[in-house]
């Protein structure tokens, strides 16, 4: 059986080997610092100046293994580019109203998806686009998709 439930985290200040983490290269630095910090939870775990001082990359973090680079260049998210982050159910409508109120990207949702998530999806100033995504509580589950998980989990294993 597979374990879904999110993992309750707190942001960390190690630094450690990060097995993945998505760079950003966005037109205005501290425009898409604040709205990553000031409206969707992450923190700025630090910076690093390039040769004249200002800063080349800021390396923020939301939990562990949440890992996101800002550069300072040319924008170019690509058509359909996201990255899904892990969230609990209960912050998703904090979340979704932090953002809302900080302005500057746009907040779709949190909206319940066939798949048993709740997805809150917010795009950045860039249009680099985050989807935290948490587990719908035990009560509103689809039953059917759960059985055809378990029995996909079950054939994988081969038995």
């Amino acid at each position: 059986m597979c374990r879904m439930d999110p993992i309750p985290a707190e942001i960390t200040r190690d630094i450690y080997g990060m097995p993945a983490f998505v760079s950003l290269t966005v037109a205005d630095l501290d425009r898409t610092v604040d709205w990553y910090v000031s409206g969707l939870d992450f923190i700025s775990l630090f910076t690093v100046p390039g040769p004249g001082g200002e800063p080349a990359l800021v390396h923020l973090r939301r939990w562990r293994y949440q890992d996101i680079l800002v550069r300072p260049g040319k924008a170019d998210p690509g058509e359909g580019w996201t990255i899904g982050v892990m969230a609990d159910l209960e912050q998703l409508d904090v979340l979704a109203e932090r953002a809302r109120a900080h302005g500057g990207g746009t907040v779709d949702g949190p909206a319940d998806t066939p798949w048993n998530t709740r997805d809150l999806r917010v795009t950045d100033p860039d249009g680099y686009t985050v989807v935290y995504t948490a587990r719908r509580a035990e009560g509103d589950r689809d039953t059917r998709f759960n059985a055809m998980m378990e029995e996909e989990a079950r054939r994988q294993l081969g038995g």
